[in-house]
């Protein structure tokens, strides 16, 4: 059985269905009698795609969403497919539509839909016009949308070489080059761990962090050295910590006004904020002390197909209190956040994450698993370099994608232009009540 989302792009797709019995496909079949030249439209929620049932389809079923048209001999099935899609019926079909959750045209209002019938050899050479102007487009639209897939090929390019030390000239060659010295990325951790140490507030004795498992990883540049999230957390308590769990925040905790939430889709999305925020009151969230993210906080998922998305907490919003699926973490001040936002990112530290990802149902990260990853470190100014080319190259990607984006909605206003001028009233003969 298919459903409206097999409609696409004027054509059937049979990759994904539902099987029904035979008893139920006989009372199905009976109701619709789909039949090789039927026109198939969508009649619920996203309404008007059409397409031609082909000569080599087999018997199939339909759901409600999708009615079954049988255009008689006056009518070429691709003509009809083409017109339905015109800007002219698709303003009758959002005009007649009917419904609150999902509206939909019911069959005597569709029965009644004015279609414009021109002599068959008329509708012959417009099919073949418009899927000749059709077929320019669509290999246009096929370019911009290379050009879109490649984005993400440059982008991971871009990250890839940033964490292998190939962005930007080394802190060691530049150093080299203008004979001075330079704190490396050792030294750099030393100082870290070091103020880690000093600053100690926790409970108990200290305990040094662990270091990462750096097995089959590749060799860093010079200057360069492999850290855990727990070597570049900073020294206070909590530093790298996930949400509470259990009966610690229960949902009957929520409330419309207080400290905000954050959840994984906010992770996600790298939005905060809004109207569906959610929150907890001051004194719960003082219970959870534990869990506050501010300003700066490297925010991850550990859960999710696949875990390890990043953001930065941003600014502009209040501290707030993260929920059981999200990792925080709050570096040093030798470690730039925006450089390891990008490393996790980056090919190099994701398939570390997807390595120590496990779970059945549900794809978890363990917070003790992830704070014995492997980051690269580089020199503090190195760091900076990065970030900024790093920076520039995304706002490169970025503002062309915008004029991709434009230029394929572009696209769909001309094929949308191309069927209104081939629709057009001067190109008819009478108008005919169309029979569902």
């Amino acid at each position: 059985m298919l459903s409206a989302r097999n409609i696409e792009n004027n054509e059937i797709v049979f990759d994904v269905f539902r099987l029904i019995s035979e008893g139920a496909f006989k009372t199905e079949n009976a109701r619709t009698r789909i039949a090789a030249g039927d026109v198939l439209l969508t009649i619920v929620g996203t309404i008007g795609r059409a397409a031609v049932v082909p000569e080599a389809a087999g018997p199939f079923a339909l759901q409600r969403s999708v009615a079954v048209l049988t255009p008689g001999p006056e009518l070429l099935p691709k003509y009809l497919v083409y017109q339905l899609q015109s800007p002219v019926i698709q303003r009758y079909f959002e005009a007649k539509a009917r419904g609150t959750a999902q509206k939909g045209v019911y069959l005597k209002t569709l029965g009644q839909t004015p279609i414009q019938v021109a002599p068959l050899d008329q509708q012959k050479r417009i099919v073949a016009e418009i899927e000749k102007q059709f077929s320019r487009l669509d290999e246009a639209v096929a370019n911009l949308k290379r050009v879109k897939a490649n984005f993400k090929r440059y982008k991971a390019a871009v990250l890839k070489a940033a964490v292998e030390g190939r962005l930007v000239e080394t802190e060691a060659e530049l150093a080299r080059r203008e004979g001075r010295s330079y704190v490396t990325g050792a030294q750099l951790l030393q100082r870290i761990l070091e103020t880690r140490r000093s600053q100690w507030q926790g409970k108990g004795k200290y305990k040094e962090p662990a270091a990462p498992d750096i097995t089959d990883l590749l060799e860093l540049p010079e200057g360069w050295v492999w850290a855990s999230p727990a070597q570049l957390s900073a020294g206070e308590p909590y530093s790298l910590a996930i949400g509470p769990f259990g009966s610690s925040l229960k949902v009957s905790d929520y409330a419309t006004s207080g400290v905000p939430l954050v959840f994984v889709r906010n992770i996600r999305a790298a939005m905060f904020g809004g109207p569906d925020t959610v929150y907890v009151s001051e004194v719960k969230a003082g219970e959870l002390r534990a869990h506050w993210v501010a300003t700066g906080d490297l925010l991850v998922t550990k859960m999710g197909d696949p875990p390890g998305d990043v953001c930065i907490y941003p600014a502009h919003r209040p501290p707030a209190v993260v929920t059981a699926d999200c990792i925080k973490l709050r570096l040093g001040d030798f470690a730039l956040t925006q450089f390891f936002a990008y490393a996790i990112e980056s090919d190099l530290v994701h398939k570390q994450i997807l390595g120590i990802t496990k779970g059945v149902a549900q794809l978890k990260v363990s917070l003790g698993r992830f704070g014995s990853i492997a980051f690269p470190l580089p020199p503090i100014a190195e760091q900076h370099r990065i970030v900024s080319e790093v920076d520039r190259h995304l706002s490169i990607i970025s503002k062309t994608e915008v004029q991709v984006d434009a230029n394929l909605q572009r696209a769909e206003h001309m094929r949308q232009a191309i069927l209104g001028k081939a629709f057009s009233a001067r190109q008819t003969e009478y108008v005919m009540g169309l029979s569902a």
